[in-house]
C-alpha cells in the first residue's frame, strides 16, 4: 500500500517539478528600437547580455526597427522605443524605456525571483 502523501508536500513538489520544466522552456522576444541610436544599441547590448547569460540556447530573439517596420510596430501598438516583449512562455510581458536594469528584467522574464 502506497504511503498517503501531505498535501503540503505535493504542492511543494508541484512547484518544484513546475520550476525545473521552466528552465528548459524555450523564450521569444521581440525588441523594438527606434533607429540606430545610442539608446537603441544599448538596450540592444543589455538583452542580448541578459540572453546569452540566462537563456543561452534556449531563446529567439528578433530585433524590429520600427522606422524599418511601421506596420509591424502598429501591430503590436508600440508607444516607445526601446520596448521588449516577451511572446513565450506566457504571459505575454512588456518591457518599455531603459533596458538596463538587469534585475528587473530578470523578474520580468521570470529567470529571477522578486527577492
Amino acid at each position: 500500500m502506497a504511503k498517503k502523501q501531505d498535501p503540503i508536500d505535493i504542492v511543494a513538489d508541484f512547484e518544484k517539478a513546475a520550476k525545473s520544466a521552466g528552465k528548459h522552456q524555450r523564450y521569444v522576444l521581440r525588441l523594438y528600437v527606434a533607429g540606430i541610436n545610442p539608446r537603441s544599441s544599448a538596450a540592444i547590448r543589455s538583452i542580448t547580455e541578459i540572453c546569452e547569460e540566462h537563456l543561452k540556447g534556449r531563446y529567439d530573439l528578433e530585433i524590429v526597427d520600427i522606422y524599418q517596420q511601421p506596420t509591424l510596430a502598429a501591430g503590436e501598438q508600440i508607444i516607445a522605443a526601446p520596448t521588449l516583449i516577451k511572446k513565450l512562455p506566457e504571459p505575454l510581458r512588456r518591457f518599455i524605456g531603459n533596458l538596463a536594469d538587469k534585475d528587473r528584467i530578470l523578474v520580468g522574464l521570470d529567470l529571477r525571483s522578486k527577492t
